[in-house]
């Protein structure tokens, strides 16, 4: 039997939050330089345009635009996982397409999502038309499963069916659900890979063969989320997980305030750059104590963690 092809190394990936210029366009700029540093920093791979990247206030054509600047801009496409998932097969279909044609390692898919309590059948449908209609051998699929947000999720048995119905193509899935049972479940499922949408559970899902994990975090923590993998691997566990202590004291400020603007905040300051702080309405940027408090919290990890 031919070993199993993983779409990225164990680790973490970042779904990379999007730098905007005052008019809401894309600052493709430091869109390149923010993947370029998360990935420095130790990250696998870069996510643009999850839950994290505003993807549903970005248009069709400037999503594309904005990863062929990433390409353009010298990010390996093969460390690229496109966010591509649609409430429509057609825009799934044009944001898959591109992405491969860019080169890019896979796509993140949610299930259609505008209209609610779909039948499992309708969703293997939606999948597997979308799979006929892409037609490409290149195609790689991670599943999207954030049903807190999207409203729809994917349930245990339709991943099961789509992965042994199109094995080699449907890679893996991001479980943003924070059901500790609904990850355990898809571990278990054999050759697919599995990622945490938060470094929360990072510590429970690696012995269960988890790849990593998807989180928001990685946007300004990579280099200690990178480190908790490699010190895993290479079983120095007490490493592991007096840094995952470090990361988890911070998320839990960082959990008290709307989590985009919070990243941008600390990336204002930590960049010098007042376009960080630019987020799509209705989101709203945080207020001058929030941003100090999220940005004492980031200092604070990060200095407890250049002492270890």
């Amino acid at each position: 039997m031919a070993p199993q092809q993983f779409l990225f190394p164990s680790g973490v990936l970042a779904p990379i939050v999007t730098p905007l210029h005052q008019n809401y366009k894309i600052h493709t700029g430091l869109f390149v330089d923010h993947a370029f540093q998360v990935l420095d920093e130790g990250c696998v791979g870069v996510v643009p345009f999850g839950t994290t990247g505003e993807a549903f206030s970005v248009g069709v054509k400037q999503r594309m635009t904005a990863l062929e600047s990433l390409v353009s801009g010298g990010v390996h496409p093969s460390q690229i996982l496109v966010g591509a998932g649609q409430t429509n097969l057609g825009d799934t279909i044009n944001l898959t397409r591109h992405a491969l044609e860019v080169g890019s390692s896979g796509v993140l898919v949610l299930p259609p999502f505008y209209y609610k309590n779909p039948s499992s059948q309708g969703l293997y449908e939606y999948f597997s038309a979308f799979i006929d209609e892409v037609s490409d051998s290149r195609l790689k699929i991670v599943l999207y499963h954030i049903p807190q947000v999207a409203g729809v999720g994917f349930p245990i048995s339709v991943v099961k069916k789509l992965h042994e119905e199109f094995p080699g193509v449907i890679a893996g899935i991001k479980d943003s659900s924070g059901d500790w049972g609904n990850t355990k479940e898809l571990l278990e499922i054999k050759g697919l890979d599995v990622y945490p949408g938060s470094e929360r559970t990072l510590l429970d899902a690696m012995p269960l063969n988890a790849r990593g994990c998807i989180t928001a975090t990685a946007n300004v923590a990579a280099p200690m989320l990178s480190k908790i993998v490699k010190s895993y691997l290479a079983k120095e566990i007490e490493e592991a997980e007096t840094i995952h202590s470090l990361v988890m004291g911070f998320r839990e400020v960082l959990e008290k305030h709307p989590p985009i603007a919070a990243i941008k905040a600390i990336k204002r300051k930590q960049a010098r750059e007042t376009n960080w702080n630019q987020v799509f309405p209705p989101l709203e940027t945080l207020s001058d104590s929030a941003a100090s408090e999220v940005n004492e919290a980031f200092e604070k990890m990060q200095n407890s963690f250049s002492l270890l």
